[in-house]
């Protein structure tokens, strides 16, 4: 007698297993959907560089976000501690007291940071110079004096950047002159910034801002899809929140420069921290530079370049390099390349 299952094996093909499938299919969607639901900001700051750094990621697990975040402010402690002007225990003052007697050798990082630094000086034709230390160092900001014409006159022979020997062979700095001082201030937030990023990402988070500053890394977008929006800072406002523009930033860095950082008012004029390496005077004719570009390193860099060169030379050297730039002048008028018009939201005095 033939026997009988009481439980047969269902076709694939049949309704029931069809619908099956399909149920499952739709679970799946629901599924995810209420897990993209989930993720959210998080954000954490912490005072370092000489700065407030604010590091922002989306995440569907606080666990995963705040580990991230602790891994990119501790690659930012690490650099800090090779890249400080100010620290005699950094990599950068080790290259300021020896590296003109004979080669010092530095790490990887401190290495391509000086790279980068000297490609930028080359294509601005050294409107950045990371060797203006020498004339930098005469100013007290904080004592609110500028140094002598004399003095300034003798310390600027010393800076050129053409005269930082790299070896990538054997990662050694040279100095060629003695009492040169490199002072990689004006690029290394920005570079900090794109180390930072490199780390979350590796950490699996899919969408970030990191704010070293006014040097700014982002990628992916926030939880609801929408791209990060960045404000830049009105150079005669009343501080921080006071923005006359607003950008969207997805896969890109921003920089802005600006004479309301480092400042003092000596016989009616302003004493700024954006000193021209080819004159030893704080620049004039430009009050903020923004630039845009997908690496935070250059637009940190190529803001500082950008304010010293001017309005027309500065704009020159965007386009020329492809990147995007608004430049305010000294009389308040605004200026940016083609390709970012339209992209600015401005919130005050638009032209």
């Amino acid at each position: 007698m033939q026997s009988r299952s009481r439980n047969p094996r269902p076709d694939p093909g049949s309704l029931p297993m069809r619908l099956t499938s399909a149920l499952l299919g739709l679970l799946v969607i629901l599924v995810s959907s209420c897990e993209l639901r989930k993720e959210r900001m998080f954000r954490r700051s912490e005072f370092l560089m000489d700065t407030i750094v604010t590091i922002t990621v989306v995440s569907g697990s606080k666990g995963k976000a705040d580990e991230a975040i602790g891994k990119a402010f501790g690659e930012l402690e690490r650099l800090e501690g090779l890249l400080d002007f100010f620290s005699p225990a950094s990599e950068i003052s080790e290259i300021n007291r020896e590296a003109s007697a004979a080669p010092v050798r530095v790490s990887q990082e401190t290495f391509d940071l000086l790279e980068r630094a000297l490609e930028v000086s080359e294509k601005t034709d050294g409107a950045f110079d990371i060797t203006v230390g020498a004339v930098v160092s005469l100013y007290d900001f904080q004592g609110k004096k500028s140094p002598p014409a004399g003095l300034i006159r003798e310390r600027l022979p010393l800076v050129d950047y053409r005269n930082v020997i790299l070896d990538r062979e054997t990662m050694t700095v040279k100095l060629a002159r003695e009492g040169m001082l490199i002072d990689p201030g004006g690029i290394t937030k920005g570079y900090a910034a794109d180390r930072a990023v490199e780390v979350l990402r590796s950490e699996g988070i899919r969408a970030a801002l990191v704010a070293v500053a006014g040097d700014i890394r982002g990628y992916g977008s926030k939880p609801d899809g929408s791209p990060w929006r960045i404000g830049i800072r009105d150079p005669r406002g009343k501080g921080r929140e006071d923005v006359i523009a607003t950008v969207e930033l997805k896969d890109m860095a921003i920089s802005t420069s600006g004479d309301y950082e480092r400042f003092f008012i000596q016989d009616g004029k302003r004493i700024h921290h954006l000193i021209d390496p080819r004159t030893g005077y704080p620049a004039r004719g430009v009050i903020s530079a923004t630039v845009l570009a997908p690496l935070a390193v250059y637009t940190d860099s190529l803001a500082t370049a950008l304010f010293i060169s001017g309005v027309e030379r500065g704009l020159e050297i965007a386009e020329t390099l492809g990147f995007d730039a608004l430049i305010i002048d000294d009389e308040g008028g605004y200026h940016m390349t083609e390709s970012l018009r339209g992209r600015v939201e401005f919130t005050k005095g638009a032209v």
